[in-house]
């Protein structure tokens, strides 16, 4: 045999040297008296630097989150007192230049005539197998979200609906329609930030997902935002996020909507709710791409789209002063007006289809198709609700309809004939607010309030009943 490998099979050292996992040797104080070059090229960290020193301090002192990793917690250090021998799969050790990556090892007592004397520690860089299963679980729930679209896709597949635009839930052949479908196609490819705006109920969001799927961002996520949800302390850490303790109940690091839409797109509805301390920090975003969690110093770099929505005129909150100017021509970039239901009365019919399919679904009985006494109820009636209020007049009455023909028998005719004076549209929506009121008992908030019923926001419902003299029962 060749001295030199005779020399090699010899020197425990020079075996310990040539592994691929990294070696630390400790002795019962906790300081490291062995480093091998594998340790050295995966922390960054050179032996003549650590050892004599507790290794802990430099590489192990925190937890994959941030928080403080106690030395009395390690499973190194306890091995050291207790000379049980422990294998972990689920830290993290820290480099030199303050990253971080996964690892798995083992810590084993080491002992010298029966005494214990120290520890040694045999970890490994699990880094590319922690990408290889992320990887495999981003393809599995891309799969399961795709089949997901697949399904609900189908259900757009009606062969009574013949539009020149039929393009996921957004269907309609009206002028005002098909105007709003051709501008949406133009801005759709760009990166061009959208102001989609539009009364309530006329399908905002629906627009803004149409335009994140039809974007080269379509792949990425469509984080949504309701900017009038959150009270006004917890809206920036929603759209920022936080770090542990920045306040009273934040008790880890969470990443806000900018960093989960990097690479996507943002949706912020309801963006006349935003506060105006918020509306500042928006607006740094969108002008540097930037921003730091609250409670934190580093700066974060995001890469999105943004669409905003409301239902509110920005323009004269402007000259309210509620809503910042250079924030509204940051937003009205390229504005897009949803039209009201009362305006492509035409599409009655071909939103009616679509909807007796979901209903159908959702109540588990086939609707095949409405009356013509009915259909003539809906396409003369003004709909200040829009199409959410469609939706809900036809479920309602799908509950009461016995066949597959759906009648609607919910609402008195007299409020759907010619022969009815023709009312203002404050009218309508008084009307069909106080209706809401009364059957929700005079409830404003939460799930079953007014507000959720008609889909605004709190506030925006208490304006127009004060605008519209309305009282709450």
């Amino acid at each position: 045999m060749d001295s030199s490998l005779k020399q090699y099979l010899h020197d425990p050292r020079l075996l310990l040297d040539a592994a691929g996992e990294g070696i630390y040797g400790f002795d019962l104080d906790g300081n490291a008296v062995f480093i091998n070059p594998a340790a050295e090229r995966m922390t960054g960290w050179k032996a003549s630097e650590l050892l004599g020193k507790r290794i802990h301090q430099f590489h192990h002192h925190s937890h994959a989150d941030g928080s403080e990793y106690p030395a009395d917690e390690c499973h190194i250090y306890r091995t050291m007192f207790d000379g049980q021998t422990r294998q972990i799969t689920n830290e993290v050790f820290w480099r030199k230049d303050g990253s971080q990556f996964p690892v798995e090892y083992t810590s084993t007592p080491i002992y010298k005539d029966d005494q214990l004397i120290g520890a040694v520690a045999i970890f490994r860089d699990v880094s590319t197998q922690r990408s290889t299963q992320q990887a495999l679980r981003d393809a599995l729930q891309r799969v399961s979200q795709l089949s997901e679209q697949l399904q609900a896709e189908n259900t757009y597949l009606l062969e009574e609906i013949n539009a020149d635009w039929q393009h996921g839930e957004l269907v309609g052949q009206s002028p005002p329609f098909c105007t709003m479908m051709q501008q949406l196609q133009l801005v759709a490819n760009t990166d061009a930030t959208v102001l989609i705006q539009g009364e309530n109920g006329t399908g905002k969001e629906l627009v803004a997902r149409h335009i994140h799927a039809q974007s080269p961002r379509k792949e990425a996520p469509l984080v949504k935002v309701n900017c009038a949800v959150f009270a006004e302390s917890l809206l920036e850490s929603e759209l920022f996020g936080h770090e542990k303790g920045a306040f009273t109940g934040a008790t880890q690091r969470r990443k806000g909507r900018f960093e989960l839409a990097d690479g996507g797109t943002l949706f912020l509805d309801e963006i006349g709710e935003l506060p105006l301390p918020a509306q500042g920090k928006l607006l740094r975003v969108l002008q540097e791409h930037e921003f730091e969690r609250l409670g934190g110093q580093q700066t974060i770099k995001v890469n999105i789209r943004l669409i905003a929505a409301t239902n509110r005129d920005l323009w004269e909150m402007v000259q309210q002063g509620t809503f910042r100017m250079d924030l509204y021509y940051r937003l009205n970039v390229f504005p897009l007006r949803v039209p009201a239901l009362r305006e492509r009365i035409d599409d009655i019919e071909l939103l009616v289809s679509q909807l007796l399919v979901k209903l159908s679904q959702k109540l588990g009985r086939k609707f095949d198709s409405i009356s013509n006494k009915s259909l003539s109820l809906l396409k003369n009636y003004d709909w200040p609700g829009n199409i959410r209020e469609l939706q809900n007049t036809l479920e309602r009455a799908a509950i009461l309809t016995q066949g597959s023909v759906l009648n609607i028998e919910l609402f008195a005719e007299s409020a759907y004939q010619h022969e009815q004076p023709i009312q203002t549209l404050a009218d309508c929506e008084r009307q069909h607010i106080s209706r809401i009121l009364s059957q929700c008992q005079g409830k404003i908030n939460g799930v079953n309030g007014a507000a959720k019923l008609l889909g605004l926001a709190p506030s925006t419902l208490r304006s127009k009943m004060k605008k519209l003299n309305i009282a709450r029962e």
